[in-house]
């Protein structure tokens, strides 16, 4: 199973969109307080349509209470745009935890000062852009760890091919 950590998120419907994302790669989800929107709010629930009984997502009060909680800190993985490891470039495993800092400025300085710089990945974007949307960068680094393992847990072509 992956972890995914997302660190004081701002829009529901980011968070909505990641608690779809985690039901249907079977990652766990960690929200990290404050948040900043109520987790009953509706824009949560459209995001996350009623993937939220499918998503096994858990709140803590601080990142360190996460950290504490989910264990395994050799395995942790901060993104920022600053890294030099490229998130394709770094071969993944099971149980591998994914940190992302909030949608206006990401994670802070003193967060990222924990990972040392085989532990920080970027997704590789054109120059002068500053970032990509906190849900679709998370898509990006899930499914890229999700694919290095051979997409474990997914549901076979042939019950793909059914579905339109």
């Amino acid at each position: 199973m992956l972890h995914v950590v997302l660190v004081a998120p701002e829009i529901a419907g980011n968070t909505g969109a990641i608690i779809r994302l985690c039901a249907n790669v079977g990652a766990h989800l960690h929200l990290v307080e404050p948040l900043g929107f109520h987790f009953e709010s509706a824009a949560l629930r459209r995001a996350g349509l009623d993937y939220h009984d499918l998503a096994d997502t858990t709140i803590y009060s601080s990142f360190e209470n996460a950290f504490e909680t989910i264990g395994n800190p050799e395995r942790w993985f901060a993104t920022t745009g600053r890294a030099s490891a490229v998130v394709h470039e770094v071969a993944f495993a099971d149980g591998d935890v994914f940190v992302f800092g909030r949608e206006s400025d990401g994670l802070s300085d003193a967060l990222l000062q924990r990972f040392d710089d085989d532990h920080t990945i970027r997704i590789p974007m054109r120059p002068n852009n500053r970032s990509l949307n906190l849900a679709n960068a998370t898509a990006i680094v899930v499914y890229e760890a999700w694919r290095q393992l051979g997409f474990a847990g997914a549901a076979s072509l042939a019950s793909d091919n059914n579905r339109r």
